[in-house]
């Protein structure tokens, strides 16, 4: 049986969702989705987000998405991912398919991936306006396979300057980069054909992929 972890809702996480749970659903895999998300949709998402009623983004995502994949088993995290939760939200043998806007999120992740799991498989995806990337990293018996992807190449996971949606205040807003839907969705596809390669074709022989929607191009990369 599969676990999957799908971290974030929005943007990338939304459009990679339906997709990857109709594969599930009609290949006949045993798989459990849990959705953790502690933010809510609200009506100006509706731009690149896709989801059916407003309300907490795992919540509503998993309302829809069990009312129509009736072979698969959904649960609903409704709460951020911080050094606490990560405790009890993600384990050994897990799936994680990371959809966050931040880095510090990213960060926190890739420490926990390769510090405190022995058997992960973690697929990382993010973009600004029109382009974006993919980051794979795998641990198996206890050993990192590649590298984390917080990395010499990515100081800006390294070294986050960003916050967290949880160390955020009340008046405090996000300082985004403005996102298109055709970048998210350019994303999403690059995390779900890393899922399918890792786990039905021969496995991932790459750990990052770049691309960009205006020159229509992506690249690999295995480092």
């Amino acid at each position: 049986m599969k676990k999957i972890k799908v971290i974030g809702a929005g943007g990338i996480g939304s459009i990679l969702l339906p997709t990857l749970c109709r594969f599930l659903d009609t290949s006949g895999e045993d798989a459990v989705i849990s959705i953790i998300d502690g933010d809510s949709y609200e009506l100006k998402n509706r731009t690149r987000q896709l989801f059916s009623e407003l309300g907490n983004k795992a919540e509503v995502s998993v309302k829809k998405l069990s009312s129509e994949f009736k072979n698969l088993e959904f649960h609903a995290k409704p709460e951020y991912l911080t050094d606490k939760s990560a405790l009890y939200l993600l384990e050994d043998g897990d799936i994680i398919m990371s959809c966050v806007d931040n880095h510090k999120t990213r960060k926190l992740l890739s420490d926990f991936c390769a510090e405190e799991l022995d058997e992960v498989v973690l697929i990382s995806g993010g973009n600004a306006f029109t382009d974006g990337n993919i980051q794979i990293f795998i641990k198996q018996n206890g050993l990192n396979l590649c590298l984390p992807i917080a990395n010499e190449y990515h100081q800006e996971i390294m070294h986050p300057a960003d916050k967290s949606p949880n160390e955020l205040g009340c008046g405090e807003l996000i300082a985004t980069v403005p996102q298109l839907i055709f970048a998210n969705n350019a994303v999403a596809t690059l995390m779900l054909n890393a899922f399918y390669t890792q786990f039905y074709a021969d496995g991932c022989k790459y750990n990052e992929v770049y691309t960009d929607i205006i020159t229509n191009n992506s690249r690999s990369l295995t480092r």
